[in-house]
């Protein structure tokens, strides 16, 4: 238990904080799980689309703090990587 008001503070923020990276993380895997499903089922237009949305998510997701830049790029750039694969093979 707290015994400060600071400590009290504290604890509130970091709630809130959890509350909210859990909401951007769960995001996070749904976009990528659409994605995945979509390149599995061989689908160029609705995986293009869905990249899209990630690269701008995860882009939206560095300026507000949620996401370091270095991960959101790698994690853009692996994804990017399978939906261009899936590209050549439709080719």
């Amino acid at each position: 238990m707290a015994n400060h008001k600071s400590a009290e503070k504290r604890i509130r923020q970091t709630k809130k904080r959890t509350e909210r990276n859990r909401y951007y993380k769960t995001r996070i895997k749904n976009m990528t799980r659409s994605l995945k499903e979509a390149i599995e089922a061989k689908d160029l237009s609705k995986s293009q689309e869905v990249m899209k949305q990630i690269n701008q998510a995860f882009h939206s997701y560095v300026s507000k703090g949620i996401l370091t830049k270095n991960t959101a790029a790698r994690k853009v750039s692996r994804l990017n990587s399978s939906v261009k694969k899936l590209a050549l093979a439709n080719a």
